[in-house]
This record gives C-alpha cells, structure tokens and sequence, in this order.
C-alpha cells in the first residue's frame, strides 16, 4: 500500500526555519534505509530548511512531481527520471549517491541462487524451483528494476504462478511480507541491512552491475508550477552535493557497513 502520508519532519536545531516547509518525495527504500534520520536535522541546522518527506514508490513520487503537489523528488529509477526531466518536469536531474540491489531469500536457498553467476540467473532458477517471491509490485524504482531483471531472462511475471506474490507495498512492508512467506525478494541493500524482522532470510546473491541502484535528486519545475519552492530546493540540492553531506551518506554504517556511497559532483 502506498504511503503517501508525510512520514518525517526536520527538527530545528539551530537556524531560523523558513516559515513554510519544503516537501520532497522520496522512495521508501530511502526512508526504510534510516538515513533521513541523520541527514534531515543537519539540513535544518544548516539552512534553516524543514524538509516534509513524503514517502512513496518512484513511480508514485514522479507524479507527485508531474502534478506539482511536492517542491523536488529523490527517487531511483534513471530511465523514468530522464523521462521526467524531457516532458519538462524539472529543469534537471543530480546524481547523488549509489548502493545496490541485493537478493534475498530462506537461508536454506532452495533455489541455489547463492551458486549463480548473475542476476538473471538468479532469478530463472527462482522461476524454475517456482520458489515463493515477492514483488514489490507499486512501480517503485526498485519493482522497476526487478521486471527488467525479468525480461532480460526472457521471463515474463503476467505468467507466473501463485509462486509470485506482488503484494503493491513499500520495500518495508515487501520484506515483512517476505519474511513472513520465507520467500525470496529483491531489496535494496541498505533496507536490508536495516530491516529488523529478518526471521530465515539471508542476504544470498549481490554484486552483479546490473544491481547497480543509482539516487538522483530532481527540483520540480517551476516554470511549469510557479508556487514550488524552487529557491529551496536549490538550497537542498547545493548542500546535498557538498562536503558535509558526502562525510554524513559515506560515514553512515549499520553494524560496520556502508549503505550509500556518495557519487554527487560538488558545487
């Protein structure tokens, strides 16, 4: 189920906050990584800006975009974000840090999947054994990088069996789901990592470049929507690609691990 709900707000630490907030679409997977948590009360300490995340799936936060009803969007899906800057919806799009995709799955793999060479692989012994799998299924930019995975395999979902569950929900709730059928999920690493409710999954396949999930940042037109806060929005996006938040996205670590590594280039 979509949250299209304001999940998180910036704490005041120290500068005056601009009277009215700024709202940012962002993927669950950013806000189930824990890393807004860190970054959201530095912003405000730093720019006086109060940043509203609404916390929904890329398709849903590029709509948002689309229509106006949110100031910028941190989403991950390149393909459609380079779609929404050529239909004129922001003037352009930052790249602002990476991680990768990661399948998990029982830890008894009963698909073997640990023993294989590629995603694509992967994924076809998963279809093969009809091992249970679960989508996230709402057009997030991490469902949209599981249905390439599929057709790349030649492989279609629209056939699958009961075996396949997408269940439309955010990466959060997907894994619970997984965890509660032992099924095999695609999650971005630094969901998992901070994703409590493990029970028998284990993180069994990773490092393929095509698991190579990207974060852009993309401030909504104001030519096209002249009330969004396109002055804010910049403010964000220049602290964003700067100093202090790269030492704040490559020093954030779950149990010694890195989730994101920042890739923006600075101002």
């Amino acid at each position: 189920m979509i949250r299209a709900a304001l999940l998180a707000t910036a704490t005041l630490l120290a500068s005056p906050t601009i009277a009215e907030p700024l709202r940012m679409a962002v993927t669950t997977s950013f806000e189930n990584s824990g890393l807004a948590e860190v970054l959201l009360p530095v912003i405000a300490k730093d720019t006086g800006i109060e940043v509203q995340l609404v916390v929904v799936g890329t398709g849903q936060a590029l709509k948002l975009g689309e229509s106006g009803d949110v100031d910028a969007i941190l989403v991950h899906s390149k393909s459609a974000e380079d779609a929404f800057v050529a239909a004129g919806n922001a003037p352009h799009r930052r790249e602002i840090m990476y991680n990768d995709f990661v399948l998990v799955g029982p830890a008894g793999d009963p698909a073997a999947i640990a023993g294989t060479d590629t995603a694509i692989a992967a994924l076809g012994a998963i279809a093969n054994t009809e091992s249970a799998f679960v989508s996230r299924g709402d057009d997030s930019g991490t469902h949209k990088t599981e249905l390439a995975l599929w057709a790349a395999a030649d492989l279609d979902p629209a056939g699958f069996g009961k075996w396949y569950n997408a269940v439309g929900a955010g990466m959060g709730a997907a894994l619970n789901t997984a965890a509660g059928l032992d099924a095999y999920i695609l999650a971005d690493r630094a969901s998992w990592l901070n994703f409590g409710n493990k029970a028998t999954l284990a993180l069994l396949f990773s490092g393929d470049p095509a698991l190579f999930n990207q974060y852009a940042f993309l401030p909504v037109s104001a030519e096209k929507h002249p009330h969004v806060r396109a002055d804010l929005a910049e403010t964000l996006e220049n602290w964003l690609t700067g100093d202090v938040a790269k030492g704040l996205i490559d020093g954030y670590k779950i149990a010694g691990e890195q989730l994101f590594v920042f890739n923006a280039e600075t101002n």
